[in-house]
């Protein structure tokens, strides 16, 4: 599927002053993508979907990144479109665990480096087993949180697993 909101960056797009540890990680790399920013509402807690609201792009290309804890304990991260929730059962077989559950926010924070809302699987504090939905190989490009609120970066799926270390597997329901 191609979005025709992507238009192909020229350079990055990203300005130092809005640099957060994912456009750094994606700009040390030599990826291509493209930086999107929108003003966030302090009372949306809907987070994905705001942003692909705000940005006008189509919402099947927009995914949200959920850290999940794992029995025994351990931890990972899932990207799944805004348009759905994540499989925890997939979630946990993917990642090789017996269980998971939704991490508590304060885990989330300390490693990820991250504040809910604007958690992205790239430039995470602590590197974690990462499962994308295999959905998103249908894309030409996705939209993930690009490390704040309010703001977004466009890639390739075939990029972000490759950075992220991440599988494709089918958790989003």
């Amino acid at each position: 599927m191609t979005d025709a909101a992507w238009e192909e960056p020229v350079g990055k797009k990203t300005r130092r002053a809005s640099a957060t540890p994912a456009t750094l990680a994606l700009e040390r790399a030599g990826v291509p993508f493209e930086a999107v920013s929108y003003e966030h509402d302090p009372r949306v807690t809907a987070y994905g979907r705001e942003a692909a609201e705000a940005l006008g792009l189509p919402p099947q290309c927009v995914f949200k990144t959920l850290v999940v804890h794992t029995d025994p304990e351990g931890f990972g991260v899932c990207v799944v479109p805004v348009t759905g929730n994540a499989d925890l059962k997939a979630v946990a077989a993917a990642l090789g665990a017996k269980k998971a559950r939704l991490a508590d926010p304060g885990d989330v924070q300390r490693l990820t480096g991250y504040v809910l809302g604007g958690v992205s699987p790239l430039g995470q504090r602590t590197r974690l087993p990462t499962v994308i939905d295999d959905g998103a190989r249908r894309l030409e490009h996705m939209y993930v949180s690009g490390g704040r609120r309010g703001l977004d970066v466009g890639l390739a799926p075939r990029d972000l697993a490759e950075l992220t270390g991440a599988v494709f597997a089918a958790i989003a329901r």
